[in-house]
């Protein structure tokens, strides 16, 4: 069994070793890890600090120290990890709006943090990780295409309903929203955006949120409530599925609530299949 030892603020030279084990499960690690790709680990271009645990070259596990506090832990790990991150988290106080990982990796640290971060907003330790590394199984719907940034004013309201939806609370109550909308366009331009709008009218739409090499992670997945039931969501993830397995990365992953059996039975029509369990704590 790892002993837990203090974690530290990686940097660059830990590159190679952060890839290493997030390459060691890139579904569960694809928020991380794209990051990772594309700024590195320094902690200025990264723009939080990564803190990790390990002996020699190798590490054992990682946490991001940004707007969301994110833990991965080889398996194994976990405890040792729990401990050394919560310790960090405690003595730099909780300037996250949310904990959010692997459930073997979020749940331990929570225990460790609950009694001086809590209680949470909300608690969902229990939300299966599911992922397509083929064509859907469902026909996909035409009519979902790339949002273009001139639609982004048709696309807001559905993205807002959506958020106040899932997390509870509206992305409008911080700055007016300035900093939801400024990420929202910035799905679109990257082409991570996409949506079903007609007559002016958003009738489903999910982004592709987090992109690394070998995975990218589905978010933000919303039906119009007056088209719930009929089917859509289903062939219109399908599109999801097609077009990032086309443009974006070879596997493609989401993470749902486990209460939510009518999505958890409409992704698995597209052809998802659950590879883990992802735990989320909100403030």
């Amino acid at each position: 069994m790892l002993r837990a030892s203090g974690a530290r603020v990686l940097d660059e030279a830990d590159e190679p070793a952060v890839r290493r084990l997030l390459a060691t499960d890139p579904v569960a690690a694809c928020v991380i890890a794209g990051r990772v790709e594309v700024a590195g680990t320094a902690p200025l271009a990264l723009g939080a600090p990564l803190w990790g645990i390990g002996t020699g070259r190798e590490l054992d596990a990682v946490c991001l120290a940004g707007a969301n506090l994110i833990p991965f832990a080889r398996p194994g790990a976990e405890r040792a990890a729990a401990d050394a991150f919560a310790d960090r988290a405690r003595r730099a106080g909780r300037r996250c709006s949310t904990i959010v990982g692997p459930s073997a990796a979020v749940e331990p640290m929570w225990e460790l943090l609950a009694p001086v971060w809590g209680p949470a907003r909300d608690h969902r330790p229990r939300q299966p990780l599911m992922a397509i590394d083929g064509p859907p199984v469902v026909a996909p719907e035409p009519r979902v295409r790339p949002v273009r940034p001139d639609q982004l004013d048709v696309l807001l309201p559905a993205a807002v309903a959506m958020f106040t939806e899932e997390v509870g609370v509206s992305p409008l109550r911080t700055d007016g929203g300035a900093g939801y909308r400024a990420r929202v366009d910035e799905l679109v331009r990257a082409g991570q955006s996409l949506a079903w709008i007609q007559d002016g009218a958003v009738l489903f739409k999910a982004e592709i949120g987090a992109v690394c090499r070998g995975a990218c992670q589905v978010q933000g997945v919303w039906v119009a409530p007056t088209l719930r039931g009929q089917g859509i969501g289903t062939a219109c993830t399908a599109a999801v599925v097609e077009y990032a397995r086309a443009v974006i990365a070879p596997v493609v992953s989401l993470y749902v609530n486990d209460y939510n059996t009518r999505a958890r039975a409409a992704y698995r029509r597209v052809g998802f299949r659950e590879v883990g369990e992802y735990a989320s704590v909100l403030f």
